[in-house]
């Protein structure tokens, strides 16, 4: 069993920053692909971004793109995003989750559908 812990929410205004964390413990094989995920009230949960088990490739949806910096540490068994230009569109509860699986150095990966593990959230409200 994995655990995910995210933590970094919280209220920020409109044009800040903030950076998330998600700490991995317990039965975990080894670095997987990681990904951040969103979900606003009464909406789907949303790729933001995602992550190769060592960190070589990442991908982020369009809406994240140039604002939005996804990150790892191995050694700490930690990914980040950091995030940049915030906007009220972004107030959401951000989400991590992890593959499981090991993976190609390159593979990252788009859909909930494909992660095993996943946190309980830490909300974002951005302000306008």
């Amino acid at each position: 069993q994995v655990q995910l812990v995210e933590s970094g929410g919280g209220l920020v205004q409109a044009g800040g920053s903030l950076r998330l964390a998600c700490i991995a413990s317990g039965r975990t094989r080894g670095p997987s692909p990681m990904g951040w995920f969103r979900q606003a009230p009464g909406k789907a949960r949303d790729f933001v971004a995602a992550i190769s088990w060592n960190g070589g490739s990442t991908d982020y949806a369009d809406s994240v793109k140039g604002r939005f910096t996804i990150s790892r540490d191995n050694a700490k068994n930690t990914v980040y995003l950091q995030m940049n230009s915030l906007k009220p569109e972004d107030t959401a509860v951000y989400y991590c989750a992890a593959r499981g699986v090991l993976s190609s150095s390159s593979v990252t990966f788009r859909f909930v559908t494909q992660y095993h593990d996943w946190g309980q959230g830490t909300q974002v409200t951005v302000s306008s």
